[in-house]
């Protein structure tokens, strides 16, 4: 197993390099690893597997329904959909399957919801159903007034985004894959990455760059699309505004995306948002005072009373939005390369599909694959609210009372959780990678009582 984060790279070349360590990229390594006569790198210019758009998203585990129907998109997003639910279960990612509701609140919207059910039905989603203003409201009491009426989409789930890219990471590491953290690519060519760590020679490039993949294949002589930054900001509310809702909200969509929904997290906390706000900056991840008021100002219609609970945090994510409405999913054989652009807000449903799929093309631009493996399951640690957690565990804590002492009370994260993500495959390079492992500094008061404690532990380790 290898995680480099300093030092040369291997002198011994690759047979594919993927670039990019998001949920996309991750994910396109482990489906790798099911040939292990394949020698597979991935490289990632920041410190930890999914610190990019994975980050930083609405973590909904969408079915697709309201797709372009015909698109790869839509094909990708119904295959993912299905393989990452049962990737879950076998993994311990926790889901819940709360269903949305897209809510109607004027008679243009309302008209709108049974061309969204058609829709549904040809992207192969025949549940949904149409409800009236009083089964609505039945449904979800809290909704502000006005609505008159909704599309009920059964399926639509949320996930855990961070553990599902630790998950991928983790089994293709496993498998032989080798991670190579904090390694820049610099400038690319057919055979030569060259880095900030040294140059690293492969026979395939994939080009799993996310907001960064339309500089990569420029440097390729490619100008197939532009990605343009899409800010989306969020509101963070404490637990205690859980009981509010029972779906996932969503307004009727818009070109400019899904707009701004309400959704419940596996953590137990409440999410408003996201913005849509194209940029030029790829690194633009603050938030702003327009932006929340913005949020506020959605979510007072939507859910009023959400408004008077208390905030945990705020945080903003950029999705790598192109001028098409479909991904860019293009290989060209002549350079042993192969693109994987304008992966936006479904990338993370998607991504065991699109991983297939990019294989599927490698094979057929003439890579020699080999055997292809069944994978060692992996079984990641629980982060979801909704199953239990090792402070809860007696048998568990009897065998190792390390689970039985608290050391993150706002989200009750014992210091044997933080020391098994310490010691994982793939460990945590930041106090921020230890809080996307185990939850710890995550909750209501953000670290403030248990920072001291958590750092002296990560520090320890010798992280």
């Amino acid at each position: 197993m290898t995680v480099t984060t300093r030092g040369p790279l291997p002198a011994t070349p690759y047979d594919v390099t993927v670039i990019g360590a998001g949920v996309v990229g991750s994910a396109i390594a482990r489906e790798l690893a099911h040939h292990a006569r394949l020698r597979v790198a991935v490289v990632e210019a920041q410190d930890d597997v999914g610190q990019g758009s994975s980050k930083a998203n609405t973590a909904i585990l969408h079915t697709g329904f309201d797709a372009v129907p015909g698109s790869l998109e839509a094909r990708l997003v119904r295959e993912g959909s299905r393989r990452l639910a049962e990737y879950a279960a076998e993994s311990g990612i926790p889901v819940e399957p709360v269903g949305a509701l897209l809510v109607a609140w004027d008679e243009e919207q309302l008209a709108a919801l049974p061309r969204l059910a058609e829709k549904a039905e040809r992207n192969d989603h025949k549940e949904t159903r149409l409800l009236g203003r009083a089964e609505l409201y039945a449904r979800e009491p809290h909704l502000g007034p006005g609505a008159l009426g909704a599309l009920h989409v059964p399926g639509e789930s949320i996930i855990c985004p961070w553990t599902t890219t630790l998950a991928y990471a983790t089994q293709a590491v496993r498998h032989g894959v080798d991670l190579h953290l904090d390694c820049r690519v610099e400038e690319a060519s057919q055979g030569l990455l060259s880095t900030n760590r040294g140059d690293l020679r492969t026979r395939w490039v994939i080009n799993a760059a996310g907001l960064h993949a339309d500089t990569l294949d420029r440097r390729f002589g490619h100008h197939d699309f532009t990605v343009t930054p899409r800010r989306g900001q969020l509101v963070v509310f404490d637990k205690f505004a859980r009981a509010l809702l029972r779906h996932i909200l969503l307004p009727v969509p818009t070109a400019l995306g899904k707009g701004v929904l309400v959704a419940p997290t596996v953590y137990g906390n409440v999410l408003l948002g996201p913005t849509a706000e194209d940029l030029d900056d790829k690194r633009a991840t603050e938030s702003t005072a327009d932006g929340l008021a913005l949020l506020r100002e959605k979510g007072r219609r939507i859910l009023p009373a959400l408004l008077d609970e208390e905030v945990t945090a705020v945080y903003a994510g950029l999705r790598a939005a192109t001028e098409h409405d479909d991904y860019r999913i293009t290989a060209h054989p002549g350079q042993a390369y192969l693109t994987v652009g304008g992966i936006r807000s479904t990338g993370l449903t998607a991504s065991l599909a699109i991983a297939a799929y990019v294989v599927e093309q490698l094979a057929s631009s003439g890579m020699e694959l080999g055997p292809r493996r069944e994978l060692e399951p992996v079984r990641m640690p629980n982060l979801g609210e909704a199953f239990p957690r090792p402070y809860q565990l007696p048998d568990l804590i009897a065998a190792d009372p390390e689970y039985g002492s608290l050391v993150c009370h706002c989200e009750r994260v014992s210091r044997g959780e933080i020391r098994d993500a310490l010691a994982s495959t793939v460990p945590p390079g930041s106090l921020d990678g230890l809080r996307r492992r185990t939850r710890a500094r995550g909750g209501r008061c953000q670290g403030f009582y248990c920072g001291a404690a958590v750092r002296a532990l990560f520090e320890e380790a010798g992280r």
